[in-house]
């Protein structure tokens, strides 16, 4: 089987501002000690004022069309993954598509979450299969710093802000994605959730005062599901490639927490070389972490050609996906 699109440039947006483990201690009742054993952050990026999410969209997507040699008007369709939109209404994405002047390409938002890139790229991938788009831009942006809950120290150490941005065009050689596959439970929803701000509760002086416009989440049952989700779906896209774990160059995991990538690296039996990992710069960006993480692979060199990356996620939802992609 050979791919019918690949990843043909990528860009990445982080705001200045950096966030340490000791600043949180100032903040709320932690320890450097106590978020780096749990989770292996020691700082995120944070957002300012005039930094919202189409902001960080629009430079992590300049950077990967400049590398591509497009310009907006080269797109057909912009997929921007997000659960931390400027606003509810119109979407980022086509806030985004104005800030290009990207004129020809339909644009919208997608909503899963940690898992929202891997979504977007299975999107795109799907429209090049079927001749109806050809240059496609995926955007994972989050900007979560304005939903953390900085009383709550089991989230607000966790998230930090960010973009990544893919141009995803066809395949021209048999580099390119292999297979992907995107899952979801509903019934977990309340493992990991914003509660306050839409149709069930909307923003009155009582979701304010009870705090429910903040993320919530119940980490340990999260982890159990997510180390075995993310070890069933990565079997699931390796087999569809017909490769097998050994086949595999790198393994670039969602950066939710360096005890789950851990454990799904030793499930499947990748050697520690073979990972990934930006969590303890960056922390939690949600859909943003994986094109940010390829990003950073780019840029320092990483990736050569026919190298076999496998890209795996999980997040609210739940949802949870995967990739195989020869580069």
């Amino acid at each position: 089987m050979k791919p019918a699109s690949r990843i043909r440039s990528l860009g990445s947006c982080l705001p200045p501002k950096v966030l340490t483990n000791a600043e949180l201690e100032k903040i709320v009742e932690t320890s450097d000690e106590w978020i780096r054993t749990r989770t292996g952050i020691r700082e995120r990026h944070i957002s300012g004022p005039d930094e919202y999410s189409s902001v960080l969209a629009t430079r992590a997507a300049e950077l990967a069309l400049h590398r591509a040699g497009m310009t907006g008007a080269d797109l057909d369709m912009i997929v921007c993954c997000t659960i931390s939109p400027d606003q509810p209404l119109p979407a980022t994405g086509c806030i985004v598509q104005s800030n290009l002047k990207a004129t020809k390409a339909v644009a919208f938002d997608i909503a899963a979450a940690c898992s929202g890139f891997l979504y977007g790229l299975s999107i795109a991938d799907q429209f090049i299969r079927t001749g109806k788009a050809k240059n496609i831009l995926v955007i994972g942006v989050e900007v979560l710093s304005r939903y953390v809950d900085y009383t709550d120290r089991a989230t607000c150490v966790i998230f930090g802000d960010g973009a990544g941005a893919a141009v995803v065009t066809p395949a021209d050689s048999d580099s390119g994605i292999y297979s992907t596959q995107i899952r979801s439970d509903g019934s977990l929803a309340e493992f990991l959730y914003i509660p306050g701000g839409g149709t069930h509760y909307p923003a009155t002086h009582h979701s304010i005062d009870d705090r429910l416009h903040y993320i919530k989440m119940k980490g340990n049952e999260l982890f159990k599901v997510a180390v075995r989700s993310m070890d069933e779906i990565s079997r699931k896209v390796l087999d569809d490639a017909g490769m097998r774990a050994g086949d595999i160059d790198l393994l670039v995991p969602h950066q939710a927490n360096q005890r789950i990538s851990e454990a799904v690296r030793e499930r499947l039996g990748v050697p520690t070389e073979r990972i990934y990992a930006n969590i303890d710069r960056i922390g939690n960006t949600s859909s943003a972490s994986i094109p940010i993480a390829l990003d950073e692979l780019y840029t320092q060199g990483r990736l050569k050609e026919g190298m076999n990356l496998l890209l795996v996620s999980f997040g609210a939802g739940v949802t949870w996906g995967g990739a195989l992609i020869k580069w």
